[in-house]
């Protein structure tokens, strides 16, 4: 039956719409109608073949999944909001370290050829993961098609993805951005800057990622660290690491802005640009890869999670 379906879902049209369907209404159930502590179980469960404990978590892994159900602030929704974290660092470290913002609406509907520049930019929704769009040259562009994006981005509440709560009180909406690149085309590197305790411990920097995708960790030294941390495919890690980096000429620069803006929260990543000599600010994530990549050996996964201190956490929730 298995293999039936299998080629069903690879060869035929309507075999891939019934089971599409079939997954979809699965996971809205399991995410709207199982609490979040059974639905963080599963999937722990599901990805890393053993059980989460959340009582007694030691992993970072397991520490970032406690995150999830007990450290929510107002101040967690403000920063995962890719529009309303513009405030928050202009307060903290100042508006010189945000990417010019080139719109901004709640409509999809005016996401249109007219509200956007002749210089290249990214269109992303506010209040996921998503990624975004990249346009070079709005002159291509299927404007129809990028509404209907857009439209169908905005009534998704991430939140039921993963329970991650700071989402859930997101209002969604789409922003456009000054798209940083060079004369010739290439986007700078997005250092990804691990805090624990407002203290940066992990600086990730993932390198080729829409051709040769590879990753490397170093400390705030710039030294390579000894592990990986990815998600697996057939027994290695997707993203192991790539060729060797320069130390980046403002990287104090990076490291102080990832200590102020991580100083209220016990964990965050916060990602930044350095291009043409100059820090801007990427985004704040609070649980990197919803605490289901792996970091291996796993004795760094254990390491990492003493480092993370959530005792006064858990005396608060």
């Amino acid at each position: 039956m298995l293999k039936i379906a299998k080629y069903l879902y690879h060869n035929t049209w309507i075999g891939k719409k019934i089971i599409d369907s079939v997954f979809d209404v699965h996971h809205y159930y399991r995410s709207h109608y199982i609490d979040d502590a059974t639905f963080l179980k599963q999937n722990f469960k599901k990805r890393f073949g053993r059980s989460l404990d959340l009582n007694h978590p030691k992993t970072l892994n397991e520490k970032i999944n406690w995150l999830k159900l007990h450290d929510r602030t107002a101040l967690h929704t403000t920063c995962a909001d890719k529009f309303e974290v513009r405030k928050y660092v202009e307060e903290t470290i100042g508006a010189k370290y945000l990417i010019p913002l080139v719109f901004q609406s709640y409509n999809p509907e005016e996401v249109i050829s007219s509200n956007f520049p002749e210089y290249p930019f990214i269109m992303k929704a506010n209040h996921d993961s998503s990624g975004g769009t990249i346009v070079r040259d709005k002159a291509v562009v299927d404007w129809k098609k990028m509404q209907k994006h857009f439209k169908k981005l905005l009534s998704k509440n991430y939140y039921y993805s993963g329970k991650e709560w700071q989402y859930k009180n997101i209002k969604p909406c789409v922003i456009g951005e000054k798209l940083l690149v060079n004369e010739t085309g290439e986007i700078p590197f997005d250092y990804k800057i691990h805090c624990f305790h407002g203290k940066v411990e992990v600086i990730q920097v993932d390198i080729d990622r829409y051709t040769n995708h590879k990753r490397n960790l170093y400390d705030a030294d710039w030294n390579l660290l000894p592990y990986t941390w990815s998600l697996w495919n057939d027994g290695k890690p997707l993203w192991d690491n790539g060729r060797d980096l320069e130390k980046p000429k403002n990287l104090n620069e990076m490291l102080n802005v990832a200590t102020k803006l991580s100083k209220p929260f016990c964990y965050a990543r916060i990602d930044v640009y350095d291009f043409e000599g100059t820090v801007y600010f990427g985004e704040v994530t609070f649980h990197h890869g919803s605490g289901l990549e792996t970091i291996y050996p796993e004795k760094y996964d254990l390491a990492l999670g003493e480092l993370l201190d959530i005792t006064k956490i858990k005396k608060e929730a």
